[in-house]
């Protein structure tokens, strides 16, 4: 599997590959068949295809999806997970492959319903698969971190309280420049650019409920609505009243 902009992965039996974000990517064989047998492409079954020599041995059998984000804040989540995810010989991620193609390939009551759930958890498997220090540099990589996961939490839980990186700094024991950089370096962005992107998410959904501006500002933190209205038209790009307007229309 050939991801651009990356060094070739080899798959083998059992491997799971998640690409959170839209990338341009081909899969190939080691060693390439002759072109008028890639060629061929037949549908067997609404969403099963068959590649190469119809008649010929199967070589490799591969499920293929995607997942979306039903959110405004896709690119901020997106931009927290890893680029890519290759995880292989995980029983549990292998399991949930098996229970999805069988249920896809079957014709049983509340089928989609199933599906929904069972691709949800295949995700949130897929996701926490990667924890630890070898995952890379986003959210994940964070929350492993003993001393950078009490300080997600805290921002997560109370995004109303003040904050800095001197004030998040000290709640971590650490130095300021140790702290900032430690965080960058697990999380993928600054401390305060985190936590801001976390507050505008927080902000947007409260105005899709059509709260006021005055407590919305309260609640992530700032002093004043003005205060919060600059700041939230900065970061979306349009003031938070015809943000709201425009959610309360779609």
């Amino acid at each position: 599997m050939t991801i651009t902009g990356r060094e070739p992965i080899l798959l083998t039996a059992g491997d799971f590959v998640l690409v959170p974000e839209i990338f341009s990517f081909t899969m190939s064989s080691l060693e390439p068949p002759p072109r008028e047998a890639a060629a061929q492409h037949l549908e067997t079954s609404p969403g099963v295809f068959r590649l190469g020599n119809p008649d010929g041995p199967v070589e490799i059998v591969a499920m293929v999806g995607h997942c979306a984000f039903a959110s405004d804040d896709r690119a901020l989540l997106v931009s927290l997970l890893p680029e890519v995810i290759h995880i292989s010989g995980e029983e549990r991620l292998t399991l949930l492959v098996r229970m999805i193609n069988e249920e896809t390939r079957a014709d049983r009551t509340a089928r989609d319903m199933v599906l929904r759930r069972l691709l949800e958890v295949l995700l949130i498997e897929a996701l926490r698969s990667t924890v630890g220090t070898a995952a890379p540099p986003g959210l994940l990589r964070g929350m492993a971190d003993p001393l950078l996961a009490p300080t997600l939490r805290r921002i997560h839980a109370d995004p109303g309280r003040s904050m800095s990186v001197e004030a998040l700094a000290q709640d971590a024991a650490m130095s300021r420049s140790t702290f900032f950089d430690r965080f960058r370096r697990e999380v993928g962005v600054a401390p305060m650019e985190y936590a801001t992107g976390w507050r505008m998410a927080l902000a947007k959904q409260l105005l899709r409920q059509d709260i006021a501006t005055a407590e919305i500002a309260q609640r992530v933190g700032y002093g004043s609505a003005s205060a919060f209205s600059v700041a939230f038209t900065r970061y979306v790009g349009k003031p938070p009243r015809a943000y709201s307007r425009n959610a309360t229309a779609a």
